[in-house]
Protein backbone atom coordinates (compact mmCIF):
# COMPACT_ATOMS: atom_id res chain seq x y z
CA UNK A 1 0.00 0.00 0.00
CA UNK A 2 1.54 3.66 -0.51
CA UNK A 3 3.05 5.15 2.35
CA UNK A 4 0.05 7.46 4.41
CA UNK A 5 1.05 11.28 4.33
CA UNK A 6 -1.43 12.32 6.35
CA UNK A 7 -1.39 10.48 9.83
CA UNK A 8 -4.59 12.39 11.35
CA UNK A 9 -7.43 13.29 9.00
CA UNK A 10 -9.69 16.25 10.34
CA UNK A 11 -13.53 15.40 9.57
CA UNK A 12 -14.94 18.61 8.25
CA UNK A 13 -19.01 18.91 8.71
CA UNK A 14 -19.60 18.30 5.46
CA UNK A 15 -18.28 14.63 5.47
CA UNK A 16 -20.96 14.06 8.19
CA UNK A 17 -23.02 10.44 8.06
CA UNK A 18 -20.53 9.48 5.75
CA UNK A 19 -19.17 5.61 6.21
CA UNK A 20 -15.48 5.49 7.88
CA UNK A 21 -14.25 3.38 5.02
CA UNK A 22 -16.09 5.34 2.54
CA UNK A 23 -14.41 8.95 4.19
CA UNK A 24 -10.60 7.54 3.78
CA UNK A 25 -11.40 5.83 0.74
CA UNK A 26 -12.05 9.79 -0.56
CA UNK A 27 -8.99 11.64 1.22
CA UNK A 28 -6.66 8.78 0.73
CA UNK A 29 -6.47 8.97 -3.05
CA UNK A 30 -4.05 6.14 -4.32
CA UNK A 31 -5.34 3.75 -1.68
CA UNK A 32 -8.42 1.26 -2.57
CA UNK A 33 -11.91 0.57 -0.30
CA UNK A 34 -10.48 -3.00 0.03
CA UNK A 35 -7.33 -2.10 1.47
CA UNK A 36 -8.78 1.16 3.63
CA UNK A 37 -10.72 -1.88 5.57
CA UNK A 38 -8.27 -3.85 5.93
CA UNK A 39 -6.44 -0.98 7.82
CA UNK A 40 -9.77 -1.11 9.55
CA UNK A 41 -10.13 -4.89 10.69
CA UNK A 42 -6.04 -4.46 11.66
CA UNK A 43 -6.97 -2.09 14.36
CA UNK A 44 -4.75 0.49 12.60
CA UNK A 45 -7.37 3.20 12.67
CA UNK A 46 -8.58 5.39 15.59
CA UNK A 47 -11.24 7.69 15.77
CA UNK A 48 -10.65 10.29 18.28
CA UNK A 49 -8.44 7.65 19.84
CA UNK A 50 -11.05 4.59 19.75
CA UNK A 51 -10.34 2.07 17.67
CA UNK A 52 -13.84 2.10 15.42
CA UNK A 53 -15.96 -0.26 12.29
CA UNK A 54 -15.70 0.42 9.05
CA UNK A 55 -19.12 0.87 9.06
CA UNK A 56 -19.49 3.55 11.35
CA UNK A 57 -20.88 6.66 10.87
CA UNK A 58 -19.10 9.88 10.94
CA UNK A 59 -20.66 12.81 12.48
CA UNK A 60 -18.14 15.80 11.76
CA UNK A 61 -15.31 17.29 13.70
CA UNK A 62 -13.18 14.07 14.49
CA UNK A 63 -10.06 13.41 14.02
CA UNK A 64 -8.90 10.14 11.95
CA UNK A 65 -5.42 8.48 13.25
CA UNK A 66 -3.92 5.91 11.06
CA UNK A 67 -1.24 4.27 12.66
CA UNK A 68 0.72 2.50 9.98
CA UNK A 69 0.39 0.73 6.96
CA UNK A 70 -1.92 -2.46 6.03
CA UNK A 71 -0.55 -5.64 6.14
CA UNK A 72 -2.12 -8.25 3.30
CA UNK A 73 -1.98 -12.14 4.27
CA UNK A 74 0.92 -13.85 1.97
CA UNK A 75 -0.33 -14.93 -1.78
CA UNK A 76 -0.49 -18.42 -1.94
CA UNK A 77 -1.47 -20.59 -5.14
CA UNK A 78 -4.06 -23.37 -4.44
CA UNK A 79 -4.46 -26.41 -6.29
CA UNK A 80 -7.64 -26.69 -8.60
CA UNK A 81 -9.21 -29.44 -10.77
CA UNK A 82 -8.88 -27.64 -14.19
CA UNK A 83 -8.40 -29.43 -17.33
CA UNK A 84 -5.57 -28.67 -19.57
CA UNK A 85 -4.21 -29.01 -22.83
CA UNK A 86 -0.39 -31.06 -22.04
CA UNK A 87 1.00 -31.03 -25.21
CA UNK A 88 4.24 -32.31 -23.93
CA UNK A 89 5.36 -34.16 -20.13
CA UNK A 90 8.79 -35.61 -18.96
CA UNK A 91 10.43 -35.35 -15.63
CA UNK A 92 11.91 -31.70 -16.12
CA UNK A 93 9.06 -30.10 -17.84
CA UNK A 94 5.78 -29.56 -19.51
CA UNK A 95 4.47 -27.33 -22.58
CA UNK A 96 0.44 -26.54 -22.10
CA UNK A 97 -1.98 -25.05 -24.29
CA UNK A 98 -3.41 -22.42 -22.46
CA UNK A 99 -6.69 -21.19 -23.57
CA UNK A 100 -7.96 -17.88 -24.00
CA UNK A 101 -9.45 -16.43 -20.80
CA UNK A 102 -7.28 -18.00 -18.62
CA UNK A 103 -4.71 -15.58 -16.14
CA UNK A 104 -1.14 -17.73 -16.19
CA UNK A 105 -1.34 -16.86 -12.23
CA UNK A 106 -2.89 -14.86 -9.95
CA UNK A 107 -1.97 -10.90 -9.57
CA UNK A 108 -1.08 -9.54 -6.12
CA UNK A 109 -4.11 -6.70 -6.11
CA UNK A 110 -6.93 -9.08 -5.89
CA UNK A 111 -8.92 -10.11 -3.31
CA UNK A 112 -8.43 -13.93 -1.82
CA UNK A 113 -11.15 -15.50 -3.74
CA UNK A 114 -10.23 -13.96 -7.28
CA UNK A 115 -6.56 -14.36 -6.97
CA UNK A 116 -6.72 -17.71 -6.48
CA UNK A 117 -9.30 -19.22 -8.79
CA UNK A 118 -9.46 -20.36 -12.49
CA UNK A 119 -5.51 -19.49 -13.31
CA UNK A 120 -3.20 -21.55 -15.15
CA UNK A 121 -0.79 -22.23 -11.88
CA UNK A 122 -3.71 -23.48 -10.21
CA UNK A 123 -4.58 -26.04 -12.58
CA UNK A 124 -0.41 -26.76 -12.86
CA UNK A 125 -1.10 -27.47 -8.81
CA UNK A 126 -3.13 -29.76 -9.34
CA UNK A 127 -1.50 -31.83 -12.46
CA UNK A 128 1.76 -32.24 -11.29
CA UNK A 129 3.26 -33.01 -7.96
CA UNK A 130 6.16 -31.05 -8.27
CA UNK A 131 6.98 -27.10 -9.64
CA UNK A 132 9.82 -25.29 -9.75
CA UNK A 133 10.15 -22.60 -7.01
CA UNK A 134 12.42 -19.74 -8.56
CA UNK A 135 9.63 -18.10 -9.16
CA UNK A 136 7.89 -17.65 -5.91
CA UNK A 137 5.08 -19.51 -4.19
CA UNK A 138 2.57 -17.83 -6.42
CA UNK A 139 3.99 -18.36 -9.24
CA UNK A 140 5.59 -22.02 -9.21
CA UNK A 141 6.80 -23.37 -12.52
CA UNK A 142 6.23 -20.11 -14.54
CA UNK A 143 9.02 -19.35 -16.70
CA UNK A 144 7.62 -17.06 -19.00
CA UNK A 145 3.73 -15.39 -19.64
CA UNK A 146 1.22 -15.56 -22.00
CA UNK A 147 -1.39 -12.66 -21.67
CA UNK A 148 -4.80 -13.32 -20.55
CA UNK A 149 -6.52 -13.39 -23.83
CA UNK A 150 -4.09 -15.04 -25.34
CA UNK A 151 -3.92 -18.66 -26.33
CA UNK A 152 -1.13 -21.21 -26.96
CA UNK A 153 2.12 -22.43 -25.63
CA UNK A 154 3.96 -22.21 -22.52
CA UNK A 155 6.49 -24.33 -20.92
CA UNK A 156 6.19 -24.57 -17.37
CA UNK A 157 9.64 -26.49 -15.83
CA UNK A 158 8.98 -28.97 -12.56
CA UNK A 159 12.20 -27.71 -10.83
CA UNK A 160 14.16 -25.44 -10.02
CA UNK A 161 17.77 -26.31 -12.02
CA UNK A 162 15.47 -26.51 -15.21
CA UNK A 163 14.10 -23.69 -14.58
CA UNK A 164 16.85 -21.67 -14.29
CA UNK A 165 18.36 -23.19 -17.60
CA UNK A 166 15.19 -22.00 -19.52
CA UNK A 167 15.13 -18.87 -18.26
CA UNK A 168 18.96 -18.46 -19.40
CA UNK A 169 17.53 -19.81 -22.74
CA UNK A 170 15.15 -17.00 -22.84
CA UNK A 171 17.36 -14.30 -21.86
CA UNK A 172 19.85 -15.68 -24.65
CA UNK A 173 17.01 -15.50 -26.79
CA UNK A 174 17.54 -19.19 -28.15
CA UNK A 175 13.65 -19.95 -27.66
CA UNK A 176 11.81 -19.41 -31.12
CA UNK A 177 8.11 -18.50 -30.26
CA UNK A 178 6.05 -18.68 -33.28
CA UNK A 179 2.29 -16.87 -33.11
CA UNK A 180 -0.17 -16.14 -35.29
CA UNK A 181 -2.17 -13.12 -35.48
CA UNK A 182 -4.95 -11.72 -37.57
CA UNK A 183 -4.66 -7.82 -37.50
CA UNK A 184 -7.16 -5.04 -39.07
CA UNK A 185 -6.19 -3.78 -42.39
CA UNK A 186 -3.64 -4.67 -44.94
CA UNK A 187 0.00 -4.75 -44.19
CA UNK A 188 1.94 -2.41 -46.30
CA UNK A 189 4.99 -4.94 -46.44
CA UNK A 190 5.23 -8.76 -46.67
CA UNK A 191 7.31 -9.39 -43.91
CA UNK A 192 9.01 -6.53 -41.97
CA UNK A 193 10.49 -6.00 -38.75
CA UNK A 194 9.54 -3.79 -35.63
CA UNK A 195 12.11 -2.99 -33.31
CA UNK A 196 10.89 -0.20 -31.25
CA UNK A 197 10.70 -0.05 -27.56
CA UNK A 198 8.18 -0.79 -24.81
CA UNK A 199 7.55 1.30 -22.17
CA UNK A 200 4.65 1.42 -19.57
CA UNK A 201 2.13 4.39 -20.91
CA UNK A 202 2.50 7.36 -18.00
CA UNK A 203 -0.97 7.69 -18.46
CA UNK A 204 -3.02 4.38 -18.78
CA UNK A 205 -1.17 2.50 -16.40
CA UNK A 206 -2.60 -1.06 -17.97
CA UNK A 207 -1.08 -0.18 -21.14
CA UNK A 208 2.22 -0.16 -22.91
CA UNK A 209 3.73 2.10 -25.14
CA UNK A 210 6.14 2.70 -27.47
CA UNK A 211 5.83 6.38 -27.69
CA UNK A 212 8.36 7.03 -24.70
CA UNK A 213 11.90 7.36 -24.05
CA UNK A 214 14.14 4.54 -21.74
CA UNK A 215 12.13 2.32 -22.70
CA UNK A 216 13.14 -2.17 -22.96
CA UNK A 217 14.30 -3.32 -26.27
CA UNK A 218 11.65 -5.18 -28.11
CA UNK A 219 12.19 -6.79 -31.23
CA UNK A 220 8.91 -8.47 -33.48
CA UNK A 221 9.24 -9.87 -37.00
CA UNK A 222 6.41 -10.67 -39.13
CA UNK A 223 5.46 -12.26 -42.40
CA UNK A 224 1.88 -12.28 -43.86
CA UNK A 225 0.11 -15.48 -44.14
CA UNK A 226 -2.85 -13.79 -46.19
CA UNK A 227 -4.85 -10.76 -46.92
CA UNK A 228 -8.42 -10.75 -46.28
CA UNK A 229 -11.08 -8.73 -47.88
CA UNK A 230 -14.54 -8.93 -46.77
CA UNK A 231 -18.07 -6.87 -45.64
CA UNK A 232 -16.21 -6.31 -42.37
CA UNK A 233 -13.35 -4.70 -44.22
CA UNK A 234 -9.62 -5.32 -44.94
CA UNK A 235 -7.41 -7.80 -42.65
CA UNK A 236 -4.27 -10.01 -42.79
CA UNK A 237 -3.39 -12.94 -41.17
CA UNK A 238 0.31 -12.68 -40.08
CA UNK A 239 3.18 -14.88 -38.70
CA UNK A 240 4.95 -13.48 -35.88
CA UNK A 241 8.07 -14.33 -34.16
CA UNK A 242 9.43 -12.41 -31.31
CA UNK A 243 13.08 -12.21 -30.35
CA UNK A 244 12.40 -10.45 -26.99
CA UNK A 245 9.45 -11.09 -24.26
CA UNK A 246 8.22 -7.60 -23.67
CA UNK A 247 4.12 -7.05 -22.15
CA UNK A 248 2.15 -6.98 -24.41
CA UNK A 249 5.06 -7.27 -27.10
CA UNK A 250 3.10 -8.24 -30.15
CA UNK A 251 -0.08 -6.13 -29.05
CA UNK A 252 1.68 -2.58 -28.78
CA UNK A 253 4.32 -3.65 -31.51
CA UNK A 254 1.46 -4.20 -34.34
CA UNK A 255 -0.97 -0.98 -33.00
CA UNK A 256 2.12 1.06 -33.22
CA UNK A 257 1.90 0.48 -37.57
CA UNK A 258 -1.79 1.03 -37.33
CA UNK A 259 -2.93 -2.26 -37.53
CA UNK A 260 -4.29 -3.38 -33.91
CA UNK A 261 -4.98 -7.11 -33.40
CA UNK A 262 -8.28 -7.87 -33.71
CA UNK A 263 -10.63 -8.27 -30.62
CA UNK A 264 -7.48 -6.13 -28.76
CA UNK A 265 -9.54 -3.06 -27.71
CA UNK A 266 -7.37 -2.02 -25.14
CA UNK A 267 -4.52 -1.27 -28.26
CA UNK A 268 -7.26 0.48 -30.57
CA UNK A 269 -9.50 -2.46 -32.15
CA UNK A 270 -13.32 -1.95 -32.30
CA UNK A 271 -14.82 -3.80 -29.96
CA UNK A 272 -16.88 -5.65 -32.89
CA UNK A 273 -17.14 -5.93 -36.30
CA UNK A 274 -19.55 -4.17 -38.21
CA UNK A 275 -20.89 -5.03 -42.04
CA UNK A 276 -20.22 -2.04 -44.59
CA UNK A 277 -22.82 0.24 -45.39
CA UNK A 278 -25.27 -1.53 -47.38
CA UNK A 279 -23.54 -5.07 -46.42
CA UNK A 280 -26.20 -7.79 -45.32
CA UNK A 281 -23.64 -9.92 -42.60
CA UNK A 282 -24.30 -9.30 -38.81
CA UNK A 283 -21.86 -7.62 -36.17
CA UNK A 284 -19.31 -10.21 -35.51
CA UNK A 285 -17.52 -9.72 -31.95
CA UNK A 286 -14.77 -11.84 -30.50
CA UNK A 287 -14.21 -11.95 -27.20
CA UNK A 288 -10.65 -12.54 -26.71
CA UNK A 289 -7.73 -11.38 -29.03
CA UNK A 290 -7.16 -13.06 -31.95
CA UNK A 291 -3.23 -13.87 -31.11
CA UNK A 292 -2.03 -17.29 -30.77
CA UNK A 293 0.84 -18.90 -29.32
CA UNK A 294 0.61 -21.81 -31.95
CA UNK A 295 5.18 -23.22 -31.92
CA UNK A 296 7.92 -23.02 -29.76
CA UNK A 297 11.31 -24.61 -30.28
CA UNK A 298 13.86 -24.85 -27.27
CA UNK A 299 16.47 -26.90 -26.10
CA UNK A 300 15.64 -29.87 -23.09
CA UNK A 301 17.75 -28.09 -20.48
CA UNK A 302 18.73 -31.82 -19.22
CA UNK A 303 19.54 -33.62 -22.80
CA UNK A 304 19.89 -30.59 -25.10
CA UNK A 305 17.26 -32.10 -27.77
CA UNK A 306 15.26 -30.07 -30.00
CA UNK A 307 11.75 -29.77 -28.86
CA UNK A 308 9.53 -28.16 -31.47
CA UNK A 309 6.13 -28.21 -30.83
CA UNK A 310 2.99 -26.93 -32.19
CA UNK A 311 -0.77 -25.98 -32.10
CA UNK A 312 -3.10 -25.10 -34.08
CA UNK A 313 -5.89 -22.16 -34.23
CA UNK A 314 -8.30 -23.07 -31.57
CA UNK A 315 -11.80 -23.32 -32.68
CA UNK A 316 -12.75 -20.03 -31.56
CA UNK A 317 -10.69 -18.49 -33.91
CA UNK A 318 -11.23 -21.05 -37.01
CA UNK A 319 -14.53 -20.69 -37.01
CA UNK A 320 -14.30 -16.62 -36.42
CA UNK A 321 -11.94 -16.20 -39.05
CA UNK A 322 -14.35 -18.46 -41.30
CA UNK A 323 -17.17 -15.73 -40.76
CA UNK A 324 -15.13 -12.85 -41.51
CA UNK A 325 -13.73 -14.68 -45.16
CA UNK A 326 -16.89 -15.70 -46.03
CA UNK A 327 -18.54 -12.53 -45.46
Amino acid sequence: MPAMPVPRIHVADEDAGKRLDQFLTSQLKETSRARVQQLIAEEKVLVNGVTAKASLRLRGGEQVSILGEATPPPLRAIAEDIPLDIVYEDADLAVINKPAGMMVHAGAGASEDQRNRGTLVNALLHHFRQLSGVSGELRPGIVHRLDKATSGLIVVAKDDETHRKLAAQFARRQVKKTYLALVHGWMKQERGTISSSISRDRVRRTRMTTRCEGGREAITHYAVQRRIESRFGKFTLLEVRIATGRTHQIRVHLASLGHPVVGDALYGAPRELRGREGGSASPLALPRNFLHAAELQLSHPRTGETLSLARPLPEELVEFLQHVEQA
